[in-house]
């Protein structure tokens, strides 16, 4: 990895927390019979613009649900959220350039080299005509600039199912800052990467923190969680179960918690 993305992920922690990004206020999602219960049973949680904040919780607690909610992408039977004061109901922000949501995975073209996945990041930016006409040199200079660091120039011209696990979350991380985002919300980003390639990722979110972006990620990895995030929301059943800083996770989880 290249030195500009290498940090002490402990400065970004002292920065003044402001107004709210995200506001969750008695979120229930329809009752799934699986789980003989609704994914979120009355969330209430707030993040404010700048945090780094991580969701924490068994399988089933209800932490991918949650994220994807505030994109829209998960229906809300009762409750309201709000990002930068604007409502998901009334105004689905799927493709807005507010919020950037990475999926398990990545969910790259593999047929596609890491340039050509990283320009898709901007397809929603663009209305069909522009589309039609290709890619413009701003974008390409802008795609290849993030590829330079996320440490990959040289890999872009690989087709991604020639990468590693790795090289693939980085090139994916890349596409949605195609959006120029102000929140990264990222659903289990290290799942499946060796610890090098998880720390890589990882240092990429603290340095994006550190120059303001709202970050909100789901992790299963306590000591990761608590090197990296300022606070943790913890989940079980569909409820927040805690909230708060994550330097007290490893005492609130000791006295037999999830």
């Amino acid at each position: 990895m290249r030195d500009e993305i290498k940090i002490n992920p402990g400065i970004s922690k002292l920065q003044p927390l402001i107004a709210p990004a995200i506001s969750c206020s008695n979120l229930h999602s329809p009752f799934l019979p699986a789980l003989k219960r609704p994914a979120l049973d009355g969330v209430n949680c707030v993040i404010r613009s700048g945090e780094f904040v991580t969701l924490l919780g068994l399988n089933g607690a209800g932490k991918s649900t949650l994220l994807r909610s505030l994109v829209g992408l998960v229906p809300i039977q009762a409750g309201s959220i709000h990002i930068n004061g604007l409502s998901v109901r009334s105004q689905p922000l799927r493709h807005s350039q507010d919020v950037s949501i990475l999926f398990q995975g990545g969910g790259l073209v593999p047929q596609l080299t890491a340039l050509e996945n990283v320009l898709c990041g901007c397809l929603g930016q663009r209305s069909t005509w522009q589309t039609l006409l290709g890619f413009r040199r701003h974008d390409r200079l802008r795609a290849l600039q993030l590829l330079q660091k996320m440490g990959l120039e040289a890999q872009m011209n690989q087709r991604t199912s020639q990468l590693s696990g790795g090289q693939k979350q980085r090139v994916a991380i890349a596409r949605v800052l195609m959006q120029s985002p102000k929140i990264l919300l990222a659903d289990e980003p290290i799942a499946g990467l060796d610890v090098l390639a998880a720390k890589q990722v990882m240092d990429i979110f603290a340095q994006l923190h550190q120059q303001g972006m709202t970050i909100v990620t789901v992790l299963h990895d306590l000591t990761i969680a608590t090197h990296y995030a300022q606070r943790a929301i913890v989940l079980d059943s569909g409820r927040v179960i805690y909230e708060g800083d994550c330097e007290n996770l490893p005492d609130y989880f000791s006295i037999g918690n999830p």
